[in-house]
């Protein structure tokens, strides 16, 4: 095997698990990258929507949506999806349909060799965004160059230590440039609602890459700093300011908590002493104060976002051609490229949407 070179991750942000330790490819077929969505709630079997579990092949949710709502014969907005997954992969996720008369038309009539019902049911309420407690990831990996041990090693570290919470690289658009309009918008380029959405969002995005990498080369990722906040595994509740006890140890090990960094808005920051002074350190060149002054006139506030992402059931194996199956779960909101990074440089055909 030849070396595996040096690389960074997106907009140069540092590895918490040393040098690369492979090259890649991802996504040579579709089905090398299966995506299942884990449901958040259990259907009530009674309502206007109906609740189709689905897999599709080649098909983005947005597309599948509008193909849904023609076979239903009701307008776009009558379809809920809770997440978004890419066309290249083959993916499972939940679709409703608000159908008031409860009649549907023959199931037989939507499915084909890319789009098929799994479930049906009824439910009370049209699926919003982000009703799902996180994703299922089988992911192939082929042509790889690195030694195995050392891949094994760098997983081993992985599922004991987990990774740096990032923002994955397809927040900030297929150029790259969503970061650059923000700045543009706040400077007064008008902007149509739904991009302003997406470029506030990429903005704090930013900041918080900003933020976590600073922790990164700190060693402090995955251990609390004097004046922590503290963010709940698995949903958006944080605590703290407040003495690191032993039970916060514990809990911390168990990865019951983590820490936290903020997702910028307006008031005041909640950390305290050595983390503030960490995150005000990280955010003090003009270009991100001026992402924090956008954000802050545009009506966001402050909130927190967890530092530490568990690749939970995290598994592998060797595949007879070489190629390594990986296999975990992620909870909402978080990115499967972030635990790809960790091994090295993964290189797929276009852009993709991995994240909940």
């Amino acid at each position: 095997m030849s070396a595996v070179g040096d690389d960074s991750l997106a907009a140069g942000l540092a590895r918490a698990h040393g040098a690369p330790v492979l090259t890649a490819k991802i996504r040579t077929t579709a089905e090398d990258f299966l995506v299942e969505e884990v449901p958040g709630f259990e259907p009530t079997g009674s309502g206007e929507h109906l609740l189709l579990t689905i897999e599709k092949r080649g098909m983005n949710t947005a597309f599948a949506a509008k193909r849904i709502a023609q076979w239903a014969g009701v307008g776009e907005v009558a379809i809920g999806y809770a997440g978004l997954k890419d066309r290249h992969a083959v993916t499972r996720q939940r679709i409703s349909v608000h159908l008031p008369k409860r009649i549907a038309p023959d199931l037989a009539a939507l499915q084909d060799d890319e789009l098929k019902v799994l479930e049906h049911t009824w439910h009370a309420k049209k699926l919003p965004r982000g009703a799902l407690a996180g994703n299922r990831f089988v992911l192939v990996l082929r042509g790889i160059d690195g030694d195995r041990a050392a891949i094994e090693a760098r997983l081993q570290a992985i599922a004991a230590r987990g990774v740096p919470n990032y923002f994955g690289e397809q927040r900030f658009g297929r150029d790259g440039d969503n970061v650059a309009n923000a700045l543009a918008m706040f400077a007064g380029r008008r902007m149509r609602r739904e991009q302003r959405s997406i470029l506030l969002s990429a903005a704090r995005s930013q900041l918080f890459n900003q933020v976590l990498a600073a922790r990164v080369a700190a060693g402090a990722w995955d251990r609390g700093l004097e004046g922590e906040v503290w963010a709940l595994d698995g949903n958006r509740s944080v605590f703290g300011p407040e003495p690191f006890t032993q039970a916060l140890a514990q809990r911390l090990a168990a990865f019951d908590i983590h820490p936290s960094g903020p997702l910028w808005g307006r008031g005041e920051l909640r950390s305290r002493d050595a983390a503030a002074e960490l995150e005000l350190a990280a955010l003090a060149g003009d270009g991100e104060q001026a992402l924090c002054q956008g954000l802050e006139a545009a009506g966001l506030n402050q909130e927190r976002r967890s530092l530490r992402l568990r690749a939970q059931d995290l598994a592998w194996r060797w595949l007879d051609d070489g190629a390594l199956e990986l296999a975990f779960r992620l909870p909402a909101g978080s990115y499967a490229t972030v635990v790809l990074d960790e091994l090295g440089a993964t290189t797929a055909p276009t852009p993709m949407r991995w994240s909940a």
